[in-house]
């Protein structure tokens, strides 16, 4: 048994740099040092002249009334008599300013600040959360954050309620669409380059807006993937797995942390002082804002844990929670526990600190409109073409896009003969655009169909036909449109338009079924207790199978689905997630090989919703399943193969590579050293081409059980045919070091295994030791 040395106390360990507005170790420059003691002293002056109500004011985020006959003056009222402190789903400038308007107008004048779900893009919308982190490219990634952040400055907006680093095994869960699936490693990187795109060098110009990292904590491990459900999880696993993608974007300068709606063993996390005062402010040295999630502190009631509106009021201010999103509760609730004695001023003045830090470091307290602009900076159209970044859209998304089979090399498709395109979301351009898609219009959006048919323009025919709705259950239906028009139902019987479809598919040389998830099917508040595609469309392929032409399954889905059938039927089939606003362009370029896919899964494909959940860096267990020597006593299920789908890090090419054995350059690493590992990657087909050289570690005997393998490091890297490239991984202590069942974190002597491929199982091994 190795013995642990204890080089990194636990508060240390989690230390790391200072976020946005933090004042802990690393010390700052000077200069910054000076900056902080400014806004300090502004805020003193500015707080001894407030008064209760004023600060409490500040503690409320209101959304900005919906409808055609919105009841906007009293919201106007309101924050003319200093009772809001930041508005948010408001995005264009000229309603932006209105509100600003009433702020000035306040006694103490002090700004708003504006906020959207800018998740995936503002105007131009980019492929959803699992599409993002399928390039694999942290250069893709900067574009994103910065063409969001340039977008949502112009429509005026202060901040973005992203990125979200959920980490999630469960595909049942609908918000996986908005993360960056199951892995710590990758979600962190993603997580802490969009907020050091968001924000740029300087929060207060023009073209960045700050960055509140949620959902803390733990919110996609929820039991069953049922939204909104609660979490129990050690806090061993807790500290290695959920915490710290958002401590990443900590360090990366987030200035805010949204609250989750979950509760974490046992505790709403809104409630949850352990977690945001221990783990958030004392361990992380955070100093930034944290806002609860929309109606989350008035929730606390169902989740019995307060009384009422009152008690859950007390519960979410003396926890740390800075402001109440979308309700009433603080403004209702607060001076009367203060009047009563169960709170204190001082919960009310800290948390309104953290506020008017936020407004001060977006410079609004020198120019309350800094990112609205004057009017007549006011663009005449705020949807106008010209504020697109299509060329950016469809460069990323032709990188988001994952090859999952292509028997007989049926892609790419020739821009010759006749064509069939079929599927309820052919021809969808808002599911293409996936869901939280901002300030995205639905008629910029490319759809596949018109996606292909710009390609073929002149060359080959197309024939389309629908061939089925997404669903024909009534009540998924009803559900999917409750609040608003997700599904269009085409009243023709189901038989007459696979007909319809299989006419077109026999007339065609090859048939592209586009199927999958309409973007309400995965979505917040919309899990699924299996993960299949919706039956009507299993007809379709089926239906078209039958037909006898090469068939080509485009994907478009939110989650992992369970592919089983289409994987043994289908010819070619490519997952495209959501794929945003240039997505049809994007997706006709990899069909026709203009562009050669290079995406790679972020979350495993399991076979079957009866093995979730599945993930690859699992722990062993004391009766491990072998497939090469299948016993009965292991660790398996019986009725089906065991295994995902498509395992974490899969994604095909058009070309092929081969990838050498690994060299180390040393046999064993010394404490504070490092150990470089290096393979020699060969492009071994006909056609140019990139993949993602993967590193994995392994830990095989430790004072606790620990993973089959971890992702540490991973390069993209492109390759011209028949090109070889060298490619080096540094391999350091912190690689190797874990939480232990004491929660210290450190790394122990002993044996280590390093494993390097193009995805998680297809990997070539070495070892070396740890002194």
């Amino acid at each position: 048994m190795k013995k642990l040395r204890l080089t990194f106390p636990l508060l240390i360990a989690l230390a790391g740099a200072p976020a946005f507005g933090q004042t802990g170790a690393p010390a700052a420059p000077p200069t910054l040092m000076r900056e902080h003691a400014e806004r300090e002293a502004f805020i003193d002056d500015l707080m001894k002249r407030m008064t209760v109500d004023e600060k409490i004011g500040q503690l409320r985020l209101l959304s900005v009334p919906a409808g055609a006959n919105p009841d906007k003056p009293r919201l106007i009222a309101e924050i003319r008599d200093g009772k809001v402190g930041a508005i948010f789903n408001t995005v264009t400038p000229k309603d932006i300013r209105v509100l600003q308007d009433a702020a000035m107008q306040s006694r103490l004048k002090i700004p708003l600040f504006f906020a959207y779900d800018v998740i995936h893009g503002q105007r131009t919308i980019f492929p959803i959360g699992l599409g993002l982190a399928s390039t694999w490219n942290l250069d893709a990634i900067r574009k994103v954050g910065r063409i969001s952040a340039i977008e949502a400055s112009a429509d005026g907006l202060d901040v973005t309620w992203s990125p979200m680093v959920d980490i999630s095994r469960d595909p049942r869960w609908g918000r996986n669409s908005e993360g960056f699936g199951e892995d710590t490693y990758l979600t962190s990187r993603m997580g802490a380059e969009l907020v050091k795109a968001y924000q740029g060098d300087d929060p207060t110009a023009p073209g960045s807006i700050l960055a509140v990292v949620k959902h803390f904590a733990a919110y996609g491990a929820i039991e069953g993937g049922r939204d909104y459900n609660s979490v129990d999880m050690s806090l061993q696993r807790l500290y290695q797995d959920y915490l710290p993608p958002y401590k990443a974007a900590l360090d990366a300068g987030a200035a805010g942390v949204m609250i989750a709606l979950n509760a974490l063993n046992g505790v709403p996390a809104t409630a949850d002082k352990w977690l945001l005062q221990d783990v958030l402010r004392k361990q992380w040295g955070f100093k930034g804002i944290t806002i609860s999630d929309h109606g989350a502190i008035l929730e606390m009631i169902r989740h019995g844990v307060a009384a009422d509106g009152r008690d859950a009021a007390r519960l979410a201010i003396t926890a740390g929670a800075d402001m109440s999103m979308s309700d009433s509760i603080y403004g209702e609730n607060l001076r009367p526990l203060l009047d009563e004695g169960r709170i204190s001023v001082a919960d009310i003045d800290r948390a309104a600190r953290d506020v008017l830090r936020v407004k001060y470091d977006l410079g609004l307290f020198r120019d309350a409109y800094r990112h609205i602009g004057p009017p007549e900076n006011d663009p005449p159209d705020v949807n106008a073409e010209s504020r697109l970044h299509r060329a950016d859209a469809r460069e990323v998304a032709r990188e988001s896009l994952v090859l999952l089979k292509n028997e007989g090399k049926v892609l790419p498709l020739k821009k010759q003969g006749a064509i069939a395109v079929v599927g309820p979301l052919a021809k969808s351009q808002r599911d293409v655009m996936g869901n939280w898609s901002a300030a995205g219009r639905p008629e910029q959006a490319v759809s596949v169909y018109q996606g292909i048919a710009d390609a073929v323009a002149g060359k080959a025919s197309l024939l389309y036909a629908k061939g089925a709705n997404v669903t024909d259950d009534p009540e998924i239906v009803k559900y999917l449109n409750l609040y608003e028009q997700d599904v269009e139902v085409d009243p023709r019987p189901p038989q007459q338009l696979i007909e319809e479809a299989v006419q077109a598919a026999r007339q065609a040389d090859v048939v592209v079924a586009v199927v999958g998830e309409s973007q309400g099917m995965a979505h917040e508040a919309s899990s699924r207790t299996d993960i299949v595609i919706p039956e009507s469309q299993a007809r379709l392929l089926k239906a078209l199978k039958a037909a006898g032409k090469p068939l080509v399954v485009v994907l478009m889905n939110g989650r992992p689905l369970s592919l089983v059938w289409e994987n043994e039927n289908a010819d070619a089939m490519l997952e495209t997630w959501f794929a945003g606003t240039e997505g049809g362009n994007a997706i006709a370029d990899v069909l026709f090989g203009d562009y050669n896919p290079s995406g790679k899964l972020p979350m495993t494909f399991p076979r079957s919703v009866g093995q979730i959940p599945l993930y690859y860096n699992h722990l062993n267990t004391g009766r491990p399943f072998d497939p090469e020597h299948p016993d009965k006593y292991t660790s398996r299920y019986f009725d089906a193969p065991n295994g995902p789908l498509f395992p974490f890090g899969y994604g095909l090419s058009y070309t092929t590579f081969s990838v050498s054995d690994v060299t180390l350059s040393a046999p064993t690493m010394p404490r504070g050293g490092k150990v470089q590992a290096s393979v020699t990657v060969r492009n071994t087909g006909d056609r140019d081409g990139a993949t993602v050289v993967q590193l994995y570690i392994q830990d095989p005997v430790a004072s606790i059980s620990r993973p089959v393998k971890e992702l540490k490091h991973f390069q993209k890297i492109a390759l011209k045919a028949g090109e070889s490239r060298k490619v080096v991984f540094d391999i350091d202590e912190n690689d190797l070091s874990f939480f232990n069942a004491q929660l210290r974190y450190g790394a122990e002597p002993g044996l280590f295994n390093v494993y390097v491929g193009l995805d998680s199982q297809d990997v070539k091994q070495a070892s070396f030791t740890l002194r």
